[in-house]
């Protein structure tokens, strides 16, 4: 392997150097092979909730050669991983919802030295929300194209710090439309969906309004 797509290439750009891998939702488990290919990650655990994909991402690393470093596992999310097989966590490719409810039924998700590095497909700001209401703070952040969708990438670890009171935060994160092109079409997705929701609630225009000045260089 040479080259990931440009949404998991990003999700590769927040795992730490050296720091052991769970791919969480891995499917052909393309991120740790290639993680491992390019020296970033010593070892990894590829897992995923259905055994189809799981035996594709075993055929990837089997022809990497790579099956003495990364270890394919069937995993309803974070369950059937123990918290020292892994340092860095990428959780991937899934709604935001359903990333937030993997890190709630995680036993270890609120050790400080771990970091997840999120990727949500829906929803990113109910996952956000999540985040900020349990005490997980925004490490980094970016947004990349994919398949012509703008999809956004969050690295973050349990920090216990005070909420962000900004009704905005959710929508944002630590995102920078006014000064990022790719910011501002992710930030744009949310506008359109808030101005449909205002459609039946009228304080989603308001939201969107709002969004939309933030918007502003």
């Amino acid at each position: 392997m040479s080259q990931l797509d440009s949404r998991l290439a990003l999700c590769a750009s927040f795992v730490r150097q050296g720091k052991k891998l769970a791919d969480i939702g891995t499917d052909h488990a393309y991120l740790p092979v290639w993680l491992c290919q390019n020296g970033v990650t010593p070892r990894a655990v590829a897992a995923d909730i259905n055994p189809g994909p799981l035996r594709r991402g075993a055929q990837t690393v089997a022809k990497a050669g790579l099956s003495d470093r990364i270890e394919t596992r069937l995993s309803d999310g974070l369950k059937n991983i123990d918290a020292g097989e892994a340092e860095d966590i990428v959780i991937a490719g899934m709604g935001g919802e359903l990333i937030a409810r993997i890190l709630d039924e995680c036993t270890f998700s609120r050790d400080s030295e771990k970091h997840f590095i999120l990727q949500p497909m829906t929803r990113s700001e109910e996952l956000i929300r999540w985040l900020n209401a349990n005490g997980f703070s925004i490490l980094g952040q970016d947004c990349c194209l994919a398949a012509d969708k703008c999809y956004t990438v969050l690295s973050v670890s349990y920090t216990g710090a005070p909420a962000a009171d900004d009704e905005l935060y959710s929508y944002l994160g630590k995102l920078d439309p006014g000064n990022n092109a790719t910011h501002l079409r992710f930030v744009e997705g949310h506008i359109r969906r808030l101005l449909k929701q205002a459609k039946g609630e009228a304080r989603f225009a308001a939201l969107a309004e709002k969004l939309k000045k933030r918007c502003e260089k």
